[in-house]
């Protein structure tokens, strides 16, 4: 007991360490400044930056001036293109996509550095619907005042998109797997609250996971992306119907993400919410994820899609992982999110194609999760190597999910199946705490590990995941590590560190035919 409550000690010391690190950036301590003047100001300060009095001269940049005609049949993607090479090189500049119109933009490129402190404005109009979700939900947090992101004033929405094109054979064959792609930015604000809309369906009606005869998904396709950027803020965005991934950050560092609404029906394939790779110091926060209906909003459908924290509506639903984080990223927090229906929050997958992992410090403090596939999932390929360590799952309410807690070393997403192989990515130092709510499966905790590079350090606390007829049950193969406090399914399966690896162990281990449900 001694030696379990030093492990569980240390680990929380490292991981408040790790949380430390993401916190402390002075970068986004930048950002936060900027981001909570607007906030503290009145609403036309706050949806106007450049009018607040800070002695900042902002020079607005509009897309309409530029040549945007904003009735969804126009091709503005040339006025937005030159729209932004005028903001980006212009101090202080606003990039202004108004309200009540829709643009229509074809695969498109922003590239920076910009001359600096350059935000992208779109006009915030919140929905009166969005109080019927917040009047309707039942939340453990519940006892948070309601503010929406129109600072507690809920207006009705006026039409304002940006759209990509309907048609895979009319997109521009040298820009095949990105939609909106930004690279090279510093300093730069995303917000407002308008809405990013990939038109995915007839995509996804050519998906290899739709018809087994197309090849389309072979490169995952990404709506909007930042990337080779820094200190970057990202808010009140919504994101519908992508053609794959609806928001990505791949080779960054420093960015935040917060109050994101995404969403898009259940039969869209890899419709990841937001996706992160070769990326460090990064935040989620406030967001909503979720792909199963396009009645998002409506509460008698989806009982279950919002929660408030901190005073304000917090929103995420995909046809595939809510968060997804892969290779080569760490120093990775997300809170206060919202995801379901969906496939879950997933770590990976690693390893595929026999490829090296390196994944280090990634935190989910304060979550949701409603009917999804998986609930925290952690999932690696046979035959990869490298690492993933450094986890902590916390503070997580699960409302009828598949497979609560998983680790999946023998993820197989392939049409064959896949090959037997000794060498597997190291899983070591995952955290689960305060964890509770409902299995829809008897898999509540599933711990399917390498025969050869088990999971270790391993750490349950505080766990509560049941079954209505109280078949909950706990799954584990060479998963070594300890529970404290309640555990509930026991998980007595979990290997102690007190044990060395006996022959009966071993026997056991791989005695057990492992059989996968999840996704």
């Amino acid at each position: 007991m001694e030696q379990s409550l030093f492990l569980l000690l240390a680990l929380l010391i490292a991981s408040s360490r790790i949380e430390a690190r993401i916190d402390d950036l002075g970068a986004i301590q930048m950002l936060d400044q900027r981001m909570g003047k607007v906030e503290d100001e009145d609403d036309e300060v706050q949806f106007f930056p450049w009018l607040q009095s800070d002695g900042i001269g902002r020079t607005l940049v509009n897309v309409d001036s530029l040549g945007a005609v904003g009735d969804g049949i126009t091709d503005d993607t040339e006025a937005f293109v030159q729209a932004w090479k005028v903001a980006c090189n212009t101090s202080n500049a606003v990039l202004l996509v108004p309200e009540g119109k829709t643009y229509l933009v074809k695969a498109a490129r922003f590239r920076g550095p910009c001359a600096g402190d350059l935000i992208v404005q779109e006009q915030c109009s919140c929905s009166k619907k969005l109080n019927l979700i917040a009047n309707e939900v039942s939340s453990y947090r519940n006892q948070m005042q309601i503010k929406s992101c129109c600072n507690g004033v809920f207006r009705e929405v006026e039409s304002r998109e940006i759209v990509a094109p309907d048609e895979p054979n009319d997109w521009d064959p040298n820009s095949p797997r990105t939609w909106l792609f930004f690279s090279g930015l510093r300093g730069v604000i995303f917000q407002g609250g308008g809405l990013i809309n990939g038109s995915g369906h007839n995509w996804w009606a050519s998906s290899c996971k739709i018809d087994k005869t197309k090849v389309i998904a072979s490169h995952l396709f990404q709506a909007f992306t930042i990337d080779s950027s820094s200190a970057v803020w990202v808010s009140s965005l919504n994101f519908k119907d992508s053609q794959q991934i609806h928001f990505t950050v791949s080779r960054s560092q420093v960015v935040r993400v917060s109050e994101l609404n995404v969403q898009a029906p259940h039969n869209s394939p890899n419709t990841d919410g937001i996706h992160i790779s070769d990326s460090t110091n990064i935040v989620i926060q406030n967001s909503k994820i979720g792909t199963g209906s396009s009645s998002l909003i409506n509460p008698s459908l989806h009982p279950a899609t919002a929660f408030i924290e901190d005073g304000k509506l917090c929103l995420l639903v995909s046809g595939d992982d809510c968060i997804s984080i892969v290779n080569g990223t760490s120093n990775i927090k997300m809170k206060n999110i919202m995801c379901g229906p969906g496939h879950g929050i997933s770590i990976g997958s690693l390893g595929k194609d026999n490829s090296t992992a390196a994944v280090i410090g990634v935190v989910l403090d304060n979550a949701v999760l409603t009917g999804t596939t998986n609930g925290v999932r952690i999932k690696t390929w046979q035959g990869g190597s490298g690492y993933l360590k450094g986890v902590r799952f916390q503070n997580v309410r699960m409302n009828n999910v598949s497979n609560p807690i998983i680790i999946d070393q023998f993820y197989c997403d392939s049409p064959t199946p896949c090959a037997n192989q000794t060498s597997a990515v190291s899983v070591t130092e995952v955290m689960y705490i305060n964890i509770s709510g409902t299995s829809a499966t008897p898999n509540a905790i599933k711990f399917a590990c390498s025969d050869t590079v088990p999971c270790s350090k391993i750490v349950l606390a505080n766990i509560n995941l049941r079954r209505d007829d109280g078949t909950e049950n706990a799954f584990c193969n060479n998963a070594i590590g300890f529970k404290y406090g309640l555990v509930i399914p026991s998980a007595d399966c979990l290997l102690s560190y007190d044990k060395s690896y006996g022959h009966d162990a071993s026997e056991k281990r791989t005695n057990r035919q492992i059989i996968h449900t999840e996704l």
